[in-house]
């Protein structure tokens, strides 16, 4: 029911778009984004994140959205809506729609030969093995010199996640990953580079 209130008070212009991010954590996203060409970001939601995004990259960029947006119980997706809708605002580059799991968007990306991306925002499945299966699927297609940002990865002053499925598969393997190195920490974001 919270949804539905949620739906109808930001159709009416009484409520923003819902996002889990920190003004800092989207500071810092918009930041390294900023003139990058191909871009991924993995859970959608409102599309709070994925508007910033989408100002900061190049005016020729593409940016793929990804976010299964599953149906609610009236047959249709609420936040899908909320979260066009707010994209479609900005209109700077070309944005594409991937209505599927981070790890299964992965795997159509790679057997589509796409060329590599130079962003990935992983904000997707919080799980350890969600966030297992996004990184497998998606840390191989980042380009030498990439960026990759991670939410909830680590706990900040305000929210201690250190038992968080995503924070312990991002401490365990992210961090030791030898082709990435670790160039920011803002709240619960890390950015990582894709090392050439």
């Amino acid at each position: 029911m919270r949804v539905t209130i949620h739906f109808v008070a930001w159709c009416l212009g009484i409520v923003p778009p819902e996002t889990q991010t920190s003004e800092a954590e989207r500071e810092c996203l918009t930041r390294h984004a900023s003139g990058r060409k191909r871009l991924v970001e993995i859970g959608v939601w409102h599309g709070v994140t994925t508007a910033r995004l989408r100002a900061a990259m190049a005016a020729d960029a593409v940016l793929f959205a990804i976010d299964p947006f599953p149906q609610g119980r009236f047959g249709f997706s609420m936040q899908r809506i909320i979260a066009k809708r707010e994209v479609g605002r900005i209109p700077n580059g070309t944005v594409r729609w991937v209505r599927l799991a981070g790890d299964a968007a992965g795997r159509r990306f790679s057997a589509s030969g796409e060329p590599p991306i130079d962003f990935l925002f992983i904000d997707g499945d919080h799980s350890y093995e969600g966030l297992r299966a996004d990184w497998e699927a998606w840390s191989p297609l980042i380009a030498a010199g990439g960026v990759v940002a991670l939410h909830d990865s680590r706990s900040s002053q305000s929210r201690s996640i250190q038992e968080a499925g995503s924070a312990l598969f991002t401490r365990e393997r992210i961090i030791a990953d030898p082709r990435f190195s670790l160039i920011d920490v803002v709240d619960t974001l890390s950015l990582l580079r894709r090392i050439p």
